[in-house]
């Protein structure tokens, strides 16, 4: 019999024991290993049934144990220790607290899901476990956060299989009563209640849960709440479930009613309110919109509110493709922005117009009627600072976005890149931390040298074999579980306890199943897997996990061929698919492989972390040269699977890649891990290893990331943001109207006449070449002016590579309406040279001068004298003239290769004033913008300059401003 409905009793605990509900109630304990041994002693069989729950735990223990326990005055004391050691890591000062006075006293942090512990199951996949990951790196850091998101009643979904290997989807509803999370309350003791306008008059209401993930608090909204109809109480059921208004309804109380919950959160707690928001993906874009709605009721205008929000906010985006984005109908977003009672003040025309997509008609670029509302899209207008997540993925993210700032390269779209890190503590092993502690005195395993000779060989192999026996028992574990639910009333047969073998060579591969990741590359050629598989002298096993979204029918095919061809025979315990996988399945999972397997169609891996988190536990990564592989893969710690050549998919370029995937490891991975001498360890393996961890650990943690976020993006941003003070509105009123004037001042800006000189003989290197450029500024001064020469090694074709750049000076005026640019560059390489200039807007207060997405150039089709400028050195003789046209008509001369979005070589640096070069080959540790206040990652963005259209500040225009 069942009940028809589940909820937790929370014990009454003796006063001795009141250290173990503080414990509880603080996640810190997900990734503290002395917190979660003390609950693992007060009983271990119920540690493991409750899932590693402390909330459970104490729910399920008994009150003979409880008595027990508190009179066990070792234990008590263990217990208050712990709180002790709690209470000073909640205030002591940490890294954060030493940056001085720029750095925002609060910050803000959205996304849609976070994968903080298996007890709070509120993620789907790797966006939700680098959002947890931010959060504790943040709190270890003492980076003051507050984080956003909504609280999914049935998280995402629990997968098993039919017999015939299909995914099925259950979704259990979760008690909030049982997790680790309370009710956040006014200073009366009610609960805190947000509140959403709707269409035709109704209203979306939603309780805030407060979760306490170390120093950082969790705000997750929920509408399963007696105010709300039905309807508007399942808004919240599910993680990425429902129709696309559900859809929409979830992303309007994500960014909207989170902006509220953070006020009410910063004035119960006594917190000021945030300057910086981070938008961790489009899911979040409207909290943009609820801060401009609350600007404009403080007397800004919607242009000038605008400016003020950007300035804070940092947009990352996570997707590889545009398939990934959330798209909605324009038509159904205008229903709820229409009226001004959701957003007071905010024109629905002017908020659309943030989400318009080029080229569509609706207030986004030339032609077509309006269809699609772009969430990216209205998250890069909404901020100043953008970034993708491994340097590969921002160039793809660079094309991806192209379209936003038309007239400029790819290189020059300015999103940078801040390679995802995973959470140390977290993901790696008890075993390889208690070695770490051993051998070097700490625990920090991201900090210690692991190729020091006070570890050994033997030392680390016998730790990554223990790893590898409790992955074995869990899979076996799993695997008769699945098989009892398969077969009800049955008995499990032998061969399950066979299922894998601590000794063999054990590849993992772990991830959500879309068709692009390739499951089933390895199946590619069944009958050459199964002779490695089964190899008599060297086997290989490999452990699959993953999950297929619910509507995702190819997916779960993939799944379903995967799980048919491990239960044949003759492979049968050499590959296993172990299902719902979780962070709890993955703790084990990753210490357990020696071989990561990731094999995408490159370029559509954003970052993927799990090999990251395989390898901080000393597993070998065997990758397409894919996300953040493509930048850390040195050709020790691992392998390359090498790429077809072309993009996209087809059954040749599959054909390709499995086939290099079984050559590296029949000739290389297999043999190198069976090569041992008497004593059984493979010394060549070891090395590998061991130089894996020491250069990978420290470059992969989620700390690094988080300092390189609040270096380069968060504050910079607050310096942004400080300058345009909404207590002092007239920056931003100036700012407005300053992008409003040059904005219509632009078509008659051109680039009317270059000149060069100084070089009197056949050029050599080290000559230095005196540039003179003629510009129709079109009323604006030379200081609004950013006048570059971009030059480089120079095709044939006049194509420019290897590009560098210097800022001319202005020398004085021309003829009417034209002002002289002036500046030399010195030729440091032999053999084809070329140059190009373009000007572009400048001011203060913009992170970089793309941000307008306003430039002019020299004609991409010159004269034959122009020619002569873009060819080889040896023609730059004497003087030579090149004639241009005004701005918006292309550009003669790509950046490429460096380019000045995604490199501090751009000159979009003040660095590069009065002459000076800003060197492609000096970009920062991401190869990010450039931008005025040094900072390398801080990619601007346009705030709308789509071409022919509006832009996102409201201001028309009647032309294209590339």
């Amino acid at each position: 019999m069942k009940a028809i409905r589940r909820f937790t009793v929370r014990p009454v605990l003796p006063p001795a024991l009141d250290a173990l509900g503080v414990l509880a109630s603080n996640l810190r304990w997900s990734w503290h290993e002395p917190t979660k041994r003390l609950f693992r002693e007060m009983s271990a069989e119920l540690w493991e049934s409750t899932g590693h729950d402390p909330v459970a735990l104490l729910g399920a223990i008994g009150t003979d144990r409880l008595r027990q326990l508190a009179d066990d005055r070792g234990f008590v004391e263990l217990a208050n220790g712990l709180r002790s050691d709690l209470e000073v890591y909640l205030r002591e000062p940490r890294w954060y607290q030493s940056l001085g006075d720029d750095a925002p006293t609060s910050i803000a942090y959205f996304s849609p899901e976070y994968g903080i512990a298996a007890s709070l199951p509120q993620y789907s996949g790797g966006l939700g476990i680098l959002a947890g990951d931010h959060l504790k790196a943040a709190s270890d850091l003492g980076v003051p956060l507050v984080a956003v998101g909504l609280f999914y009643r049935a998280g995402y979904f629990s997968q098993s299989l039919s017999a015939e290997g299909w995914q099925k989807e259950s979704y259990p509803v979760l008690d909030a009563d049982g997790l680790p999370v309370q009710l956040l309350r006014n200073a009366d003791g009610t609960p805190v209640v947000v509140t959403l306008a709707m269409p035709d008059g109704g209203a979306l209401s939603a309780r805030v849960w407060r979760a306490e993930v170390g120093r950082v608090p969790l705000l997750l909204l929920d509408t399963d709440i007696p105010e709300n109809t039905a309807e508007y109480r399942a808004v919240t059921d599910r993680l990425y479930g429902g129709d696309t208004e559900h859809r929409l309804r979830q992303e309007l109380l994500l960014g909207i009613g989170g902006v509220r919950a953070v006020e009410h959160w910063c004035d119960l707690s006594d917190v000021t309110f945030p300057t910086v928001f981070h938008t961790n993906e489009g899911h979040a874009g409207f909290l943009g919109l609820e801060r401009i709605s609350s600007l404009i009721g403080q007397g800004l205008s919607f242009a000038e509110a605008l400016e003020v929000v950007r300035a804070g906010t940092v947009f990352t985006t996570h997707t590889p493709v545009p398939a990934g984005i959330d798209r909605f109908d324009r038509g159904l977003v205008a229903r709820y922005l229409e009226g001004g009672d959701l957003l007071p003040g905010v024109d629905p025309g002017d908020a659309l117009a943030l989400g318009a997509e080029p080229g569509d008609g609706g207030d986004g670029g030339a032609g077509g009627e309006a269809s699609a509302f772009n969430m990216a899209f209205m998250g890069l207008r909404l901020a100043q600072r953008a970034n993708g997540v491994s340097e590969l993925h921002g160039d793809v993210s660079r094309g991806m976005f192209q379209k936003l700032w038309p007239g400029f390269e790819q290189a020059d779209v300015p999103i940078g890149s801040i390679t995802n890190g995973v959470h140390a503590a977290t993901w790696t092993d008890s075993r390889m931390v208690r070695l770490a502690e051993e051998r070097f005195g700490t625990t920090d395993t991201t900090s210690v040298d692991w190729q020091s000779d006070a570890l050994s060989d033997d030392d680390l192999w016998r730790v990554r074999r223990e790893m590898k026996q409790a992955l074995v028992a869990d899979a076996r574990e799993r695997e008769r579980a699945l098989w009892l639910e398969q077969n009800r009333g049955g008995i499990t047969p032998d061969w399950i306890d066979q299922v894998l073998d601590p000794d063999v060579l054990t590849i993992g591969f772990a991830r959500r199943v879309p068709t692009y990741k390739r499951l089933t590359l390895m199946l590619h050629d069944q009958e050459r897997l199964t002779r490695i598989l089964t190899d008599p002298d060297r086997p290989v096993q490999i452990v699959v996990a993953g999950k297929s979204h619910p509507h995702d029918e190819d997916g779960k095919r993939l799944i379903q061929k995967l799980v048919e061809f491990a239960q044949q025979p003759a492979v049968r315990g050499r590959i296993v698919f172990l299902t719902n996988y979780d962070i709890r399945m993955a703790q084990v999972l990753y210490p357990g492989t020696d071989v990561w397997l990731n094999n995408p169609l490159r370029p559509l891996e954003a970052c993927g972390t799990s090999g990251m988190k395989a390898a901080m536990n000393g597993s070998l990564n065997l990758s397409i040269l894919d996300g953040w592989w493509n930048e850390y893969f040195d050709g020790v710690n691992g392998w390359a699977i090498p790429t077809a050549p072309g993009e996209g998919a087809s059954e040749e370029r599959d054909l390709f890649e499995a086939n290099a995937l079984y050559d590296l490891l029949e000739t290389r991975v297999v043999p190198e891990f069976y090569d041992r001498g008497d004593d059984g360890v493979p010394r060549a393996w070891m090395s590998r290893v061991r130089h894996s961890l020491a250069h990978l650990s420290p470059e992969l943690s989620a700390e690094r990331m988080v300092r390189e976020y609040v270096e380069n993006l968060y504050v910079p941003a607050a310096r942004s943001r400080a300058a345009l003070a909404p207590e002092n509105p007239r920056p931003a009123r100036e700012l407005a109207a300053w992008k409003q004037r040059v904005r219509g001042a632009w078509p008659g800006v051109a680039v009317a006449h270059v000149e060069s000189g100084g070089l009197e003989h056949v050029p050599q290197v080290d000559d230095v070449l005196r540039l003179r450029a003629r510009i129709r500024t079109a009323g604006l001064s030379s200081d609004e002016l950013s006048v570059q020469v971009v030059y480089g090694a120079a095709s044939f074709d006049g194509e420019l590579t290897s590009t560098r750049v210097v800022e001319l000076r202005p020398a004085g005026g021309g003829e009417s309406g034209e002002t002289v640019f002036e500046g030399e560059v010195r030729l440091v390489h032999s053999g084809g040279f070329g140059y190009t200039v373009r000007v572009l807007p400048r001011h203060p207060l913009l992170a970089a001068p793309a941000e307008l997405g306003l430039i002019a150039h020299a004609d991409d089709a010159p004269s034959d004298a122009a020619a002569e400028a873009l060819g080889r050195v040896p023609s730059l003789l004497g003087q030579t003239s090149v004639p241009s046209t005004p701005g918006g008509q292309g550009y003669g001369g790509s950046a490429s290769d460096t380019g000045f979005g995604d490199a501090s070589s751009d000159g979009f640096d003040d660095r590069a004033h009065e002459g000076h070069e800003a060197d492609g080959s000096e970009a920062g540790p991401q190869g990010d913008a450039a931008h005025t206040d040094g900072a390398h990652v801080d990619g601007a963005h346009v705030d709308g300059a789509d071409g022919d259209g509006s832009h996102g500040d409201g201001a028309p225009s009647d032309r294209a401003e590339g």
